[in-house]
């Protein structure tokens, strides 16, 4: 074992008197910390302590983050969708998947003050300045989300649903008109036909009270650089749009299209269908939430809120080669 000296002058006083004094030498020895592993087997409680000092923080994304959701009055709650990976989404992590990663993901991206472009019907409508932090538990892997009161421009004031990214990240992206779309009759009309035909074409079960009977979601939207609105609707058969038990045969069916440029039936050609049995598949039904060009290449994709029976998640549809196909899906879809 390694020894080092080192000498130290000292005074100490002797009995006879205060006035005798004497200089002596004092011997200290150094030695070096017992290994970690001895301290370990003899400090059981240290081991814990010591994984948790070295254990790694858990890496944050690299893209910016894409966040969903609602305003009530003057405040929004937005919640964690995914990392934007091109015209998909990253899935979010779970806390069993990477222990520590929700904590330091909300802590570092979703502090408050953190500042939030938001956006509506594919435009830039306003901002949010984070105030609170939240969890919502509803989503098969629990996801943060922030509060805060939100600043539209005018003609976005009746705005209830939004994405959102970081200001940092589209501090580019300029305020183009915005523009409420609502459907009309001929769109009604036009998405019942578009159920007919797919369920038809997918052998599904139709409805004895009729296809309006099961209609349950209808949305119109216009993608940027088209000329006219398309629209997406989602149907249930023997379920709900919701997070809830389905009865035996039930089945969701999702289905996009937008106006013929040839003369179809009823006006409208399916751009994308998502038909999901119950029996053979667990409940996974979905529902047209807002589109964005949400990595800025020029193409603008869509996100689908997705409900099970226990509880929900997020899809997104993109364009490739002409043809939309679900780019991303949590894990538990």
């Amino acid at each position: 074992m390694l020894r080092n000296l080192v000498a130290l002058a000292v005074i100490t006083a002797v009995t006879a008197g205060c006035d005798n004094v004497e200089w002596v030498g004092l011997d200290v020895h150094l030695t070096p910390p017992r290994p970690k592993d001895e301290l370990v087997t003899d400090l059981p409680g240290l081991a814990a302590a010591l994984a948790t000092e070295e254990e790694p923080l858990p890496p944050l994304p690299d893209g910016p983050v894409l966040l969903a959701g609602t305003r009530s009055g003057s405040e929004a709650t937005l919640t964690v969708v995914g990392e934007v990976q091109g015209d998909a989404l990253g899935a979010f992590a779970s806390e069993s998947e990477v222990p520590g990663h929700r904590d330091h993901f909300t802590a570092e991206l979703l502090a408050p003050g953190s500042e939030w472009v938001l956006f509506a019907e594919g435009v830039r409508v306003g901002r949010m300045t984070a105030t609170t932090a939240g969890l919502d538990e509803d989503f098969c892997v629990p996801r943060p989300t922030i509060s805060g009161t939100v600043e539209l421009v005018p003609n976005a004031a009746a705005s209830q649903r939004f994405l959102a990214l970081p200001a940092s990240a589209v501090s580019d992206r300029t305020y183009d008109p915005y523009q409420a779309h609502r459907h009309d009759y001929d769109q009604r009309v036009g998405s019942l036909s578009l159920a007919g035909t797919a369920m038809r074409r997918l052998g599904a079960a139709y409805p004895p009270n009729g296809v309006l009977a099961i209609r349950q979601d209808i949305q119109a939207f216009q993608l940027a650089g088209t000329s006219a609105e398309a629209i997406a609707a989602t149907f249930m058969y023997r379920d709900q749009l919701m997070m809830s038990q389905p009865d035996s045969g039930a089945y969701s069916l999702f289905v996009m299209g937008h106006e013929a440029e040839q003369e179809a039936e009823d006006g409208y050609e399916a751009s994308y269908v998502w038909y999901r049995a119950s029996d053979d598949d667990p409940k996974g039904a979905p529902r047209f939430f807002d589109h964005l060009d949400w990595d800025g290449d020029g193409n603008e994709e869509i996100l689908l809120d997705v409900f099970g029976a226990g509880s929900r998640w997020f899809a997104g549809l993109a364009q490739r080669s002409g043809t939309w196909v679900r780019t991303s899906e949590d894990p538990c879809g």
